[in-house]
């Protein structure tokens, strides 16, 4: 009978196999200088940092979680508060992606609207995830052992599913413009450092 520990092993191993999308950026900067696109990838990247943080807090929680001989309770509380966090750090992502505004770049709405899209219905997954998590019998291990496979399974999915739109968001100049900001660059860094 697999226990709770290797299970939520294999939970932390999704999450952190691609969760982290935050804005894996291309570290190369363009000296070409489009003030207006600047301004925006710092607006962007200034909001991007903090979030970034909580979510690389909330992987950091599960994957501590699964190396301590804790109860399936304790591995709950800890799992719905960190798909919670998550939840509302994408949602953040999105909201400042949506309130800077479209990039001065060709198709910089389109490129904007399906990002913001994207991040929410991120957002939405790990809010669902939450409720999967606080839905999960804690008193019956066997129970709960397959009720986290089914919850790391879709979280898996969710890692390997689309930052299509964002990765699209970040091409080009976009990309050079946020590479540029300081918040960007540490928010890439420690999202990087998770993801290892």
């Amino acid at each position: 009978m697999e226990g709770t520990d290797p299970v939520n092993k294999k939970l932390a191993a999704a999450l952190s196999g691609g969760a982290v999308l935050v804005l894996a950026l291309s570290g190369c900067s363009s000296d070409d200088g489009n003030a207006k696109l600047d301004a925006w990838a710092k607006q962007v990247c200034d909001a991007v940092q903090p979030q970034a943080k909580k979510i690389e807090a909330a992987n950091a929680a599960i994957q501590k979680e699964t190396s301590d001989n804790s109860t399936p309770a304790q591995v709950q509380k800890t799992d719905a508060q960190a798909f919670q966090d998550m939840s509302e750090a994408y949602k953040a992502i999105g909201d400042a992606v949506e309130k800077a505004g479209a990039p001065n770049v060709d198709n910089g709405e389109k490129k904007q609207k399906d990002a913001v899209k994207e991040l929410d219905g991120i957002a939405a997954s790990y809010a669902s995830l939450k409720e999967q998590v606080d839905g999960l019998d804690t008193k019956d291990q066997a129970k709960f052992a397959d009720g986290l496979k089914d919850i790391a399974t879709s979280l898996d999915k969710l890692s390997k599913s689309g930052n299509d739109a964002l990765k699209t968001l970040e091409e080009g100049e976009v990309g050079q413009a946020m590479a540029k900001q300081p918040s960007c660059k540490s928010a890439s860094a420690s999202a990087a450092a998770t993801t290892g």
